[in-house]
């Protein structure tokens, strides 16, 4: 006769059973047979922030922050950081005063529509401010949905699947931020048949989500809600209704609105403020999105009570092939580390001349698809590098503008004389400017590296952070929160130090520097580097300390290294101060 399985057993069966049909989402987690009643009172009522949320951060640090990822579309950033802090720091203000922050009837959420062609960085800006500000962020695309819903579902997803973002954290996902993107693609074209129909449902059932309403988590066709409704069953003993109120959740929408444009120039040419009559470009045309209004949308074709929902507007513009060449110059831009890292992935190190940035950028803009374009156009000069430099013994690649122009001729030129002098001269050229590139955007967050890592920079670190960023496969965020890590430890070593054998001790900056350098070199911590560092001068400071009374000792590189002749220094010094008071 088979064994009985016991409850693992059964956990871990039903969970490879459940994986298989819904996907790796399912989970069975059933740590209680048993029903586990709650305690009476437990935290009810109360208002909590949670620690992950970064609630009072203001406009300028938020812009600050964008424009080191971000080129151009200064309006829009500065848009989204202004309304994006207010509508946290909102939520912080009635948290603060210990309750738990209310709408209220009529209230206006800062929900935002996002106007702009494809490739200017409208997904990107959203990322990188969830990121910011540490709330859940989850993407949806407005074609997908109808106002009935899509295969089984519905508009209301999103906010679930913000929960499921959030990892089951109702408190956390209540704060999230959903960004739908194609929004231009659910508007009428005046018609009341066929598709528009559809389209008008579907901003119709936008309206609650946008302003305020409670969505069941639990629903017919998610197994995930349905298994979870089972297991707070098991543990609770109670059939609890799960929901999640929308009143505090962000909605971004954003669309290319092509057409958009001509609609304002109609209206602004009605009222006679000097645009009637006259002849534009498609690029001047463009311009005129600059003075969209609510007006304008609803006659696009968006409900009234839709536009109503997204109070605030902001216009993202073309890039041009100055600001893609900007782009390719930034060191946070994830383009051209992206392919360092695919060349590095073979042990090819590769760099970019800058005029061949230029050429790049130029390309790009010919595809009229933003920075989209870029990754096109470098994938497609470097494809054929990629695929034949892994075979051969090159560990070294500089991208000049006749890589760029003639992609297939340089890669014959370079295998058949893979040590010429001037490809050596060439790389070790653009690698020093992209050093200096590099140090330049370190130095200007160097207010950021004190107030937020605790870090004063010196021309040690920022070398180091360089080196970093370069030889170690990590972005400039990394790398500041390497260093920064690695001074606090240097600084909690020192109190330490002080606390178990009663004397003083400082590093001054140099020996800081040291410290770091030697951690970063063998991979190790900085804790770890001053512990053995102090095992050569911990017994000998002591006997110092007998000798002279001295407490208190500032360490420098010096000292690091040659211990002996430190000491005999701060002896000489004691003594000479000893005659001179005689």
């Amino acid at each position: 006769m088979d064994k009985i399985p016991d409850q693992k057993e059964l956990e871990k069966e039903l969970s490879e059973y459940l994986t298989k049909k819904y996907g790796s989402r399912i989970k069975v987690v059933a740590p209680h047979w048993v029903a586990k009643p709650e305690k009476d009172g437990e935290d009810k009522g109360k208002a909590r922030k949670p620690s992950r949320i970064n609630f009072d951060l203001k406009p300028e640090e938020l812009e600050a922050y964008l424009n080191e990822y971000v080129i151009q579309q200064e309006a829009a950033k500065s848009i989204l950081a202004t309304k994006v802090c207010t509508h946290f720091n909102r939520i912080r203000h009635s948290l603060d005063k210990g309750r738990r922050p209310a709408a209220g009837v009529g209230a206006i959420k800062n929900n935002i529509v996002l106007i702009g062609p494809t490739g200017v960085g409208k997904t990107y800006l959203v990322k990188l401010i969830a990121k910011k500000i540490g709330v859940p962020f989850v993407k949806g695309d407005a074609t997908k949905f109808s106002e009935t819903g899509y295969v089984g579902g519905d508009v209301e997803d999103l906010v679930r699947d913000l929960v499921y973002a959030a990892g089951d954290d109702l408190e956390l996902a209540q704060y999230g931020i959903i960004y739908l993107d194609e929004i231009d693609k659910i508007a009428t074209a005046g018609q009341f048949w066929g598709p528009d129909v559809s389209r008008t449902g579907v901003q119709r059932a936008l309206l609650k989500p946008l302003e305020e309403t409670e969505i069941d988590l639990k629903v017919a066709h998610d197994p995930v809600s349905q298994i979870q409704a089972i297991e707070q069953y098991r543990r609770t003993g109670k059939k609890e209704k799960r929901t999640i109120n929308t009143r505090h959740i962000l909605f971004i929408v954003s669309g290319v609105f092509n057409g958009l444009d001509k609609v304002v120039k109609e209206r602004l040419a009605k009222q006679e403020i000097g645009f009637r009559g006259a002849r534009t470009s498609k690029e001047q045309e463009r311009e005129f999105l600059k003075w969209v209004s609510a007006e304008d949308l609803i006659k696009y074709g968006f409900e009234s009570e839709f536009v109503g929902r997204l109070p605030v507007i902001a216009v993202l513009e073309e890039l041009t092939a100055a600001d893609l060449y900007e782009i390719l110059r930034n060191p946070n831009n994830p383009i051209i580390t992206s392919k360092k890292r695919d060349f590095r992935s073979y042990g090819i190190d590769i760099c970019f001349e800058d005029e061949a940035l230029k050429s790049l950028a130029e390309q790009a803009a010919l595809e009229k698809t933003g920075a989209r374009g870029l990754v096109s156009v470098i994938e497609r000069v470097l494809i054929q590098f990629e695929k034949r430099l892994p075979s051969t013994a090159i560990k070294e690649l500089v991208v000049t503008p006749e890589v760029v122009a003639h992609p297939s001729e340089e890669l014959e030129r370079l295998l058949a004389h893979p040590e010429a002098p001037e490809l050596k001269v060439r790389f070790a050229q653009a690698n020093l400017k992209e050093r200096e590139v590099l140090k330049e955007a370190i130095w200007r967050r160097e207010k950021e590296a004190q107030e937020r890592y605790h870090l004063p920079l010196t021309e040690a670190r920022v070398e180091l952070m360089v080196d970093q960023y370069l030889n170690w496969d990590c972005d400039l965020k990394t790398a500041f929160e390497e260093m920064g890590g690695l001074y606090e430890q240097v600084r909690r070593f020192e109190d330490r130090f002080s606390a178990e054998h009663q004397i003083q001790l400082h590093f001054d900056p140099e020996a800081v520097d040291e410290i770091l350098w030697r951690a970063l070199k063998a991979e190790t911590s900085a804790f770890e580097v001053c512990q053995n560092l102090s095992q050569d001068w911990q017994y000998a400071l002591k006997l110092v300390r007998d000798r002279t009374s001295q407490d208190y000792f500032i360490l420098t590189r010096e000292a690091l290294c040659d211990l002996e002749t430190y000491l005999n220094q701060v002896i000489r010094e004691h003594y000479q101060k000893t005659l001179f008071r005689e």
